[in-house]
């Protein structure tokens, strides 16, 4: 009998820890690849649209990975990108301390906005959305920032925080999305998969 769509695990096209936590907890069964986008924006392009390109680019390329997987292999791929948005200033992943320390600067005692795009990608159909959350941060001394610096989880996240981690302490205050700051949006993300059939509350872990 061949398998049918809710038979098959989704692809997870990145090599988050935090989005594949995320989708273990509402029960989906996947399979987890990373994808080699490149995540470069390009000249003009407005940060919505920068981060909706980069998920869709590595929904995409996830699909590529398929046949590399277990079988049965997945029908869909899932790609998702996170920025973090300082009035005009796009915050990414800091390249050293100075940068990082600008970075808090600039979030300290103040709101930002964390962008994150979800893209489903199948043989046929893509579906996609954007979601906004507003951060708020306490103010920060020279020294929390150092202190913050040093215990290495700034490294590798967008916007130089985690907000399920240590970087908590930094926030006073959410307005929105909570797994979007942490980088998938589960309120928007699992209408998406009802929409292509696959399945949650059915399985933990990854492969």
């Amino acid at each position: 009998m061949p398998n049918t769509a809710a038979d098959k695990p989704l692809l997870l096209a990145s090599g988050s820890p935090r989005r594949a936590q995320l989708l273990a907890q509402i029960g989906v069964r996947f399979v987890q690849r990373s994808t080699a986008v490149l995540e470069e924006r390009l000249p003009g392009e407005a940060p919505e649209a920068y981060v909706a390109r980069l998920a869709r680019e590595k929904a995409v390329a996830g699909l590529a990975l398929r046949k590399g997987t277990p079988p049965p292999h997945p029908d869909w791929s899932l790609g998702s990108d996170t920025l973090v948005l300082a009035g005009d200033r796009v915050l990414e992943k800091p390249r050293d301390f100075d940068d990082f320390s600008s970075m808090m600067s600039a979030l300290s005692g103040s709101e930002h906005s964390v962008l994150t795009a979800v893209c489903l990608a199948g043989n046929d159909c893509h579906l996609g959305q954007t979601v906004e959350t507003r951060v708020r941060f306490r103010q920060l001394a020279p020294a929390q920032i150092e202190a913050y610096w040093r215990t290495g989880e700034p490294r590798d996240k967008a916007g130089g925080y985690g907000i399920q981690g240590l970087g908590a302490a930094l926030v006073a205050s959410v307005s929105g999305s909570y797994s979007n700051v942490v980088g998938l949006p589960l309120e928007t993300l699992v209408p998406m998969l009802e929409e292509a059939g696959i399945p949650y509350w059915q399985w933990e872990g990854n492969q």
